[in-house]
């Protein structure tokens, strides 16, 4: 990879890192799901228009959208509500190892022992996380998070059977169904919207853009990119960066201080993930 494509290459999980930290404050405004929901009707608005629509496919573009997007950051982020940006970034790493689970047991993939390994690491990084003093009173958001992990999971394999549709496609039309989906979630268990979308000030509405434009459209569309260049052996280890740009972000600018056990807990599944996505090179004898 050359020096641009490395650079591309770590835009994404400084962009995915640094939305939960400007998530986390635009929830001090906007409940969670109603916050979602202009996500994605940012995103969709931006993208439809240029992508074909999936003929055939769009009941179960739906149920994606309904599992990987409405419930999954729903839970997701009632959880970041609560917890610092930085525990998020670090917990919502679950979702690879629940990814490879979940494709053992629908997909028939085999893992393999060093990404069982990797697995039980990654569990074991997050009960060090949980057992942290402050969040043993109240598991409830982490456990929301872990929940929206194993749903993003479940997506991704819905993705799997889906068969070939483009990475762009697939953002925009999930966007176009998930957003009415969690306007009608917001509807059902938040409250004073209206008062709330009038009250709303930049922070609120730049972070609406953040999240529509450039952590969903243009960090999808530079990691399809890179996927579509380079085996994925060589791009995914950069996701580990994820949890790195949330701490130092929520250090900055949000004065978020992850404790030592958090942080050790947080290595602990780094490790267990980068078991499971980096790839060992093999020699080919001469």
């Amino acid at each position: 990879m050359r020096l641009r494509d490395c650079l591309l290459a770590l835009s994404v999980p400084m962009i995915w890192g640094m939305g939960f930290v400007f998530a986390k404050a635009a929830l001090e405004y906007f409940p969670p799901i109603l916050l979602m929901a202009f996500r994605f009707t940012v995103t969709a608005l931006v993208m439809v228009w240029f992508v074909p629509r999936p003929r055939g496919l769009m009941a179960q573009i739906f149920l994606i959208a309904l599992v990987s997007a409405a419930l999954q950051y729903g839970f997701t982020f009632y959880g970041l509500k609560s917890l610092d940006a930085s525990v998020a970034a670090l917990v919502v790493q679950l979702e690879v190892p629940f990814m490879v689970l979940l494709g053992a047991i629908f997909l028939k993939d085999r893992p393999g022992a060093r990404k069982l390994l990797g697995m039980l690491l990654a569990f074991a990084g997050v009960l060090l996380i949980a057992g942290e003093p402050q969040l043993q009173n109240d598991w409830l958001p982490l456990l929301l998070l872990v929940t929206g992990a194993f749903l993003w999971a479940c997506g991704q394999v819905m993705i799997r059977r889906l068969g070939e549709v483009g990475g762009f496609a697939l953002i925009a039309w999930v966007s176009v169904f998930a957003a009415p989906q969690l306007f009608f979630a917001s509807w059902l268990v938040e409250s004073e919207q209206l008062r709330l979308i009038a009250e709303a000030n930049w922070v609120v509405w730049g972070t609406v853009l953040y999240l529509g434009l450039v952590m969903t459209a243009l960090a999808y569309g530079v990691w399809y990119h890179l996927l579509g260049r380079f085996p994925i052996s060589s791009v995914g280890p950069y996701l580990l960066l994820l949890p790195v740009f949330s701490i130092l972000g929520g250090a900055l600018l949000l004065g978020e201080r992850p404790t030592a056990q958090v942080l050790i807990g947080g290595a602990v599944v780094v490790a267990g993930v980068a078991a499971i996505v980096v790839e060992r090179r093999r020699l080919t004898p001469a």
